[in-house]
């Protein structure tokens, strides 16, 4: 199966997003668990610092070790993109919690999309191109 996405790069580099992206979490939650409980700030300054400093961490694991981008140049664009994915996500959860989902649930069901929102984001932001569309010159993705 490696063998077979890493002949597809998109896909390898999505397979890679989505590993890495299960890593950024846990160090996200990590630095909310220690900002809340040792360092005893309130939930939404712990909030606000993890979201600051995760987004920061986000940035150097995904340009390293997904997409192969160094420095930090496209730092700007990236928060930029961030906060975009994060505007689609709270308007999709506004919708579906108010055709009545509860939260919990209607954040489950947008997990996969806003995956495949932040790759295509991302993606464009660190290398210049939308995945999975065909390359100047014609050669796929």
């Amino acid at each position: 199966m490696i063998v077979a996405l890493r002949s597809r790069p998109d896909l390898w580099r999505f397979a890679k997003f989505l590993v890495i992206g299960v890593v950024n979490t846990l160090f996200g939650l990590a630095v909310y668990a220690l900002l809340l409980e040792l360092a005893g700030l309130p939930a939404q300054a712990a909030l606000i610092l993890a979201y600051v400093v995760g987004v920061l961490w986000n940035y150097l694991t995904h340009a390293r070790f997904v997409f192969g981008a160094s420095g930090y140049r496209r730092l700007p664009l990236y928060c930029l993109a961030y906060t975009a994915i994060w505007l689609v996500n709270a308007g999709a959860l506004a919708a579906l919690t108010g055709a009545g989902w509860r939260p919990l649930p209607a954040q489950a069901l947008l997990v996969l999309p806003m995956a495949l929102l932040s790759f295509l984001a991302i993606s464009l932001v660190l290398t210049g191109r939308v995945p999975f569309l065909p390359r100047r010159g014609g050669r796929d993705g």
